[in-house]
């Protein structure tokens, strides 16, 4: 079942608007793959991006959102495909290279590590700043991660509205 799609309140505190605004990204993304065939999830429509796919941006996203918030933020080790070519054991952009595995399935480990998210962030001070001591970007706070995911989500979700329109017609705001 795809999430409401819903915007935060004008005059919320600030944790409700970020938190708010991630939320209704993160629907958007689920939204944009409804009723997608299995074979169009996987197909490439940009010939120099060939692994800029629906199903590839899923799970870039899920990763992504993994990467921010426990390994950045709570120092926890950098497990996952997105370290492959940092580990020197796999390619780059591993994290995208999602042929064989189902959509839904993509989509509900998506849904599952987003709740794992939110759970640190409800747990967190917004100005508490990351504890992984192997990359600069951890010294980022929390707020500057939430913020950043705002953006690499919607942005993501952009490129899923003109891979969707390329692939079968289907466009929409949200």
């Amino acid at each position: 079942m795809t999430p409401p799609r819903i915007r935060p309140p004008f005059t919320a505190d600030e944790r409700t608007q970020l938190l708010g605004w991630l939320d209704m990204q993160r629907a958007i993304v689920h939204w944009k793959c409804e009723g997608l065939s299995e074979a169009d999830a996987h197909r490439s429509v940009l010939p120099d991006s060939p692994l800029m796919t629906m199903a590839g941006i899923v799970s870039h996203l899920r990763w992504t959102e993994q990467t921010w918030f426990e390994v950045l933020f709570l120092g926890r080790p950098a497990d996952g495909p997105q370290f492959a070519e940092r580990r020197g054991d796999g390619p780059e952009d591993a994290d995208m290279m999602v042929e064989d595995v189902p959509l839904a399935q993509l989509l509900e480990e998506y849904a599952r590590q987003c709740a794992v998210s939110d759970k640190i962030i409800a747990s967190h001070s917004l100005d508490e700043v990351g504890k992984h001591p192997d990359f600069d970007s951890a010294a980022a706070s929390l707020r500057w991660m939430l913020l950043h995911m705002v953006e690499e989500t919607a942005r993501h979700a952009g490129h899923m509205d003109s891979i969707r329109e390329l692939l079968d017609g289907e466009k929409g705001y949200y």
